[in-house]
């Protein structure tokens, strides 16, 4: 025995076609979003040297090169980022599959007792199902738009958190060179202070220097211990940092050959300020949020639209299993679901939706400006940086100087000496503020670089 049971009429081909003109006469339109900022101003200076995408290279620092490298496959936090856009490349995956039919298998079996009491019901019947939502008006295509423009934000996060791992490992490690060198110059300083107390004490017996002189030399020299101490603290806390960076446990001790401050190039070429919105990744993040907004918006007004769908089932039964291959039925059905009253639900979303958009236009707006405001601080910083350390340098050289002269008129018994000790301090005092300035100097130039940089190869992929 034979049965079918067919729900469509003649015209359904025709009905079809039409259905098929409307679905990309209705595609859901998309256009770029202008930036919210009026008259862009262009950079106040700029210098001539072309900054590459691995900006840290522009240090020359083979050293540098190789931690930034490590770092860009071991540090977990960028790792832990990654997986963030693989798990938005997923949900694109996800929303996209809505635009496909969905189908199903089923099948059961029972056997009823006492078995006179069964005499004709299906007990054996294996079916498949398939359902299919016509697109019409695009809010399905819109809704993966928006997906879409999600993933591409959580990428851009991934680059922008690269960028920012970069320079905190290079801040870092200009920060350990840097204590380093303080710890090199206060045990210098250290050794001098003794040296001076113990010819201080030589001429104590002769009357040529009073006690209260070497007492005072004495807390010079404690004082320069005492800044011994705190860099050899920032030291062992930089090198704990670092580690973390890299990806590797505090307690391992790394070891780097002698090391120096690089020369810094001349200033990099800011290009133009539109070029800068195009090239750095957190402003394109924003972006593709604002995008991603404006697409739920557009799928938030289709939603008000009537939805058509399709479904199709189809059914082998029987009694017993070997005929079960010779009953078979299907349907064929379409479904229309209009809103008529939901109580101003759907408006109310559209207006949630169009809010959203215009706060993250205005977030983008904002992140822009910060952005243009990071260069220009950077600029500007550098040129009253570079001042400050050629003023310092100076002082440095004339104290050394004025110094020389105050040791020969002690000697001479010109010159009292508190003069020589007070000349003495400022000298050792200056020796480190120097440091700490090429130190500020070289931090400055990495944000300035990190104010400019756009994305570069982390050696991720897809793929991997």
């Amino acid at each position: 025995m034979r049965f079918k049971t067919v729900n469509y009429n003649q015209n359904y081909p025709y009905v079809l076609c039409g259905i098929f003109l409307l679905f990309f006469s209705c595609s859901p339109k998309f256009s770029e979003i202008p930036l919210p900022i009026e008259d862009v101003k262009e950079f106040s200076t700029t210098g001539e040297r072309v900054l590459e995408d691995k900006w840290w290279m522009a240090f020359e620092d083979e050293q540098l090169n190789t931690l930034i490298d490590s770092a860009m496959q071991r540090n977990f936090d960028l790792a832990a980022t990654w997986q963030q856009f693989l798990a938005a490349q997923a949900t694109v995956s996800i929303e996209t599959s809505n635009l496909w039919p969905q189908i199903d298998a089923g099948a059961q079996t029972a056997e009823n007792f006492p078995l006179n009491d069964f005499t004709g019901g299906e007990n054996t019947q294996i079916g498949l199902s398939a359902s299919y939502e016509i697109d019409l008006w695009g809010r399905l295509r819109t809704a993966v738009q928006a997906e879409k423009f999600r993933a591409e934000a959580n990428l851009y996060d991934y680059r922008a958190a690269a960028i920012s791992l970069s320079a905190e490992i290079a801040t870092t490690w200009y920060e350990l060179l840097a204590a380093k060198k303080q710890l090199q110059i206060t045990d210098d300083q250290i050794q001098t202070n003794q040296d001076i107390i113990k010819l201080m004490r030589s001429r104590l017996v002769g009357g040529q220097i009073r006690s209260v002189d070497i007492l005072r030399q004495a807390q010079l020299l404690e004082s320069t211990k005492e800044q011994h101490i705190i860099y050899s603290t920032n030291l062992q806390i930089l090198e704990n940092r670092l580690a973390v960076l890299l990806g590797r446990q505090p307690q391992e001790s790394l070891v780097f050959s002698e090391h120096f401050f690089p020369n810094l190039p001349e200033l990099p070429a800011t290009g133009l300020s539109l070029e800068l919105v195009r090239r750095r990744p957190d402003l394109q993040q924003s972006y593709a949020v604002l995008l991603s907004a404006d697409r739920d918006m557009a799928a938030a007004v289709r939603n008000k639209y009537p939805r058509i769908s399709i479904n199709i089932d189809g059914q082998l039964r029987s009694n017993n299993f070997a005929n079960l291959f010779e009953n078979w039925a299907y349907s064929l059905a379409g479904n229309i679901l209009a809103p008529i009253f939901y109580g101003g639900q759907l408006q109310a979303e559209v207006e949630r939706a169009e809010a959203i958009k215009q706060q993250r236009l205005f977030e983008y707006g904002q992140t822009t400006l910060v952005a243009f405001q990071e260069v220009e601080d950077g600029l500007v910083q550098e040129v009253m940086q570079k001042k400050r350390t050629e003023n310092i340098n100076r002082q440095l050289e004339l104290s050394q100087k004025s110094n020389k002269q105050l040791r020969i008129e002690f000697l001479n018994g010109f010159s009292p000496y508190l003069d020589v000790l007070i000349g003495l301090n400022q000298e050792q005092q200056l020796r480190r503020d120097y440091v700490d300035a090429q130190l500020r100097q070289i931090l400055m130039r990495i944000r300035l670089y990190r104010a400019l940089a756009g994305s570069f190869d982390t050696g991720r992929t897809l793929e991997d």
